[in-house]
C-alpha cells in the first residue's frame, strides 16, 4: 500500500538518490565556474544509511530508485551499493544516471544490479565537449554508450540539455544518432539553478525543438505512461521513409511543466529529502539517523516532506531570485 501521497493527491513511487556531490566533468549548466566546496566524507551518507532509507521508502510505496550524483560512478565501491539496493524486497526497478566517462570500465561490475540507464551527453563535437564540460573525455562517453547498448539494458536514455548558440545546431545529429541505436534521445530545456548563469535567451523551448526536428523527420507521438516526464515520439526520416530504431523526446520543464503528475522524491548525498527539484525546501534525514531515530521517524520525515511539496514549481523569474542548490548538489 502506497502511503507516499501528498496533499495534492499525487502518489510518489520514485526516489532519486544522490550518492556524491563530486563529478569528473565540470558542465557549465550544472556546476558554477568558481571553485566548488565539496562535502566532507563524514557529511555524506554511508552505504548503510542509504540502504536503510531506501528500505523505508520502498516499504511506503517507492517502486523505482535512481542512483545519481554528481557522478555516481566516481564513488568508491558503488557496485556494492547498487547490488544492495537491488536486493531490497519490493523494489521493482533500479536505474542509474551517469555521464558515461567511467561506464565501459564499470559495466561488468554493475550490469547485474542496474535495470535501466540514463546517460548525459550534450554534444558530439570534441571541441564543444571540452568547452561545455571543461574536460576531454568525449571518446570515453561514446564508448560507454556503445558498451551499454551491447550490454542489453531494458532501457537506455540519452539526455541532452539544449542551449541556444551552444549546441542547438546539433538537434538533428542527436535524432540521427538514434537511427540505428535502440535508445531514447531526450532533449531537456535549460533550467535555472544557482550558479549556472541561466538566461532566457539560451533556453530553446519544446515547441521550437519539435518544429525544427519536424522539418526533416516525421514524428509520431507515443502515448504517455503513468507520471510522464518527457513527450516521446517515434521518428521516421521524411526522405528515406525509414523508421528509426530509437525514439526522441523532450523534457519541457520550463515551457510545459509536468508538476501535476510528479511522482518523485529526492535524497541528496548528505541526507536531505527534497520534495521538489525547484524548491529550496529540504528535510534532514541524516540527523534523524545519526541521533538514533527509528524507521518510524524516517517514514515520518518523508510524510512531512510530502505535506510541504508545492503544487507546482515557480516561474523561471522566481527561480532566479530564490536561493537554492547548484544542480550538481541535487542530482537532477
Amino acid at each position: 500500500m502506497n502511503t507516499l501521497i501528498d496533499r495534492h493527491g499525487r502518489k510518489h513511487t520514485y526516489l532519486r538518490i544522490s550518492v556524491t556531490d563530486r563529478c569528473n566533468l565540470r558542465c557549465a549548466y550544472c556546476m558554477p565556474e568558481e571553485e566548488m566546496i565539496w562535502k566532507r566524507r563524514e557529511e555524506i551518507l554511508s552505504f548503510e544509511e542509504i540502504i536503510r532509507i531506501a528500505g523505508v521508502a520502498v516499504s511506503m510505496g517507492v517502486e523505482k530508485i535512481r542512483v545519481t550524483g554528481g557522478e555516481p560512478l566516481v564513488r568508491s565501491d558503488i557496485e556494492d551499493l547498487l547490488a544492495r539496493l537491488r536486493a531490497i524486497p519490493g523494489l521493482r526497478s533500479l536505474a542509474l544516471t551517469t555521464n558515461a566517462v567511467l561506464l565501459k570500465r564499470k559495466l561488468p561490475a554493475i550490469r547485474a544490479s542496474v535495470d535501466t540507464i540514463n546517460i548525459s551527453l550534450d554534444t558530439f563535437s570534441p571541441e564543444r565537449f571540452r568547452e561545455l564540460t571543461r574536460r576531454d573525455a568525449l571518446a570515453d562517453v561514446l564508448e560507454g554508450i556503445d558498451a551499454a547498448i551491447d550490454a542489453g539494458f531494458a532501457s537506455i536514455k540519452l539526455n541532452a540539455v539544449i542551449l541556444r548558440g551552444l549546441n542547438d545546431d546539433e538537434l538533428l545529429d542527436f535524432v540521427n544518432y538514434a537511427a540505428d541505436r535502440p535508445i531514447a534521445v531526450r532533449f531537456i530545456e535549460f533550467m535555472p539553478f544557482a550558479g549556472n548563469a541561466w538566461n532566457e535567451r539560451h533556453c530553446v523551448t519544446m515547441g521550437e525543438m519539435l518544429g525544427r526536428i519536424e522539418e526533416r523527420f516525421l514524428l509520431e507521438r507515443i502515448p504517455d505512461g503513468p507520471s510522464p516526464i518527457s513527450r516521446d515520439y517515434h521518428v521516421t526520416d521524411r526522405q528515406s521513409g525509414r523508421r528509426h530504431a530509437g525514439t526522441v523526446g523532450v523534457i519541457a520543464s520550463m515551457s510545459q511543466p509536468f508538476c501535476d503528475s510528479c511522482s518523485r522524491l529526492r535524497l541528496t548525498a548528505e541526507g536531505k529529502v527534497m520534495p521538489c527539484l525547484h524548491s529550496p525546501l529540504e528535510f534532514d534525514l541524516r540527523s534523524i539517523l545519526r541521533s538514533g531515530g527509528d524507521d518510524a521517524a524516517v517514514a515520518g520525515l518523508f510524510l512531512r516532506a510530502l505535506d510541504a511539496k508545492p503544487k507546482e514549481h515557480p516561474s523561471a523569474g522566481e527561480l532566479l531570485e530564490q536561493s537554492g542548490r547548484v544542480m550538481i548538489q541535487i542530482g537532477g
